[in-house]
């Protein structure tokens, strides 16, 4: 997979790739007090399509506050920008990574230094490799919920989930997942988790994970198909009882899980609840759902 496009957008202007450069003593770099997103548009019978933008600029401007960052461009001009980067790029499905970043400054305090915001644009496929992917249980619990804003996406907190990715990895597994400073399921290193018990819906509660856009997305497609949603402590003794398990995520749009540690779901393949949402999902962001229309933002 290439990173590499024709343009990226930089502070108010379309910037060719190569000369879309920062100073080597920025703080964000040195010291994760970046802010990101990560959205997804896809090709529909309309033309590209990025779903659910402005929810993923609210969460943007919200961990730009946190991290007491001044935007000055509004959602109308950021709207306009990842519109432009993905038509000069000429990209009719892809990833788009919005990201406000301190620039030189050193010392912990970044007040005083200058704050920037990119917006880049790549075709990027499936982000976990496999339909249904073997999962470890960290030996590694998520961010203690205490110890920073759980519902901003921070550079810093990333982290947590390279080290935790790297030790699955190492392991022989193709992705991590987190228990929370109480010893309860959390998330995956950039995923939300849902489990299926007798068509009823299952997936930690909010307080410790990162609330995630694709995951508000899925429950609301799951009511609509007629599911129940439980919103619940789940501790790793309770897998067993499960039927199936999956991921949510912007880039891992919904993935089954077929084994977390010794536990194993569907022979390790996908079941039939998942596969339903998942389906259901597809036909969403390719602009094939009526009643969710408002949560796409055409290129025209």
């Amino acid at each position: 997979m290439s990173l590499q496009t024709k343009f990226v957008w930089l502070n108010g202007q379309l910037v060719p790739f190569a000369k879309a450069q920062i100073h080597v003593l920025n703080h964000s770099l040195h010291y994760g007090s970046g802010v990101f997103e990560g959205i997804r548009f896809y090709q529909t019978s309309k033309g590209p399509a990025v779903f659910r933008l402005k929810d993923h600029l609210d969460r943007l401007a919200h961990s730009a506050e946190v991290m007491g960052m001044k935007i000055n461009f509004n959602q109308k001009e950021l709207i306009f920008a990842v519109s432009e980067v993905i038509k000069r790029n000429q990209l009719k499905e892809g990833y788009i990574r919005p990201l406000i970043f301190f620039g030189e400054r050193m010392g912990l305090n970044p007040q005083g230094a200058p704050v920037n915001v990119l917006i880049a644009a790549w075709p990027w496929g499936k982000y976990l490799e496999k339909e249904s992917v073997k999962v470890k249980i960290s030996s590694l619990k998520r961010i203690h919920p205490d110890s920073s804003v759980m519902t901003a996406k921070i550079c810093g907190h990333y982290a947590n989930s390279i080290l935790a990715s790297l030790e699955a990895k190492k392991a022989g597994f193709d992705e991590a997942l987190f228990l929370d400073c109480y010893g309860n399921i959390a998330e995956g290193p950039g995923e939300n988790i849902f489990f299926v018990k007798n068509q009823k819906i299952y997936t930690p509660q909010i307080g410790t994970i990162l609330p995630g856009l694709t995951r508000d997305s899925l429950m609301s497609l799951a009511k609509d198909n007629g599911f129940s949603i439980n919103e619940k402590s789940i501790k790793p003794k309770e897998l067993k009882k499960f039927d199936e398990a999956f991921f949510t995520g912007t880039a891992a749009e919904v993935n089954a899980i077929g084994r977390i540690d010794e536990v194993i779901f569907q022979d390790e393949g996908e079941g039939p609840v998942t596969k339903k949402l998942r389906e259901a999902y597809f036909e969403l962001v390719h602009g094939e759902n009526q009643k969710y229309q408002n949560w796409l933002t055409w290129i025209r």
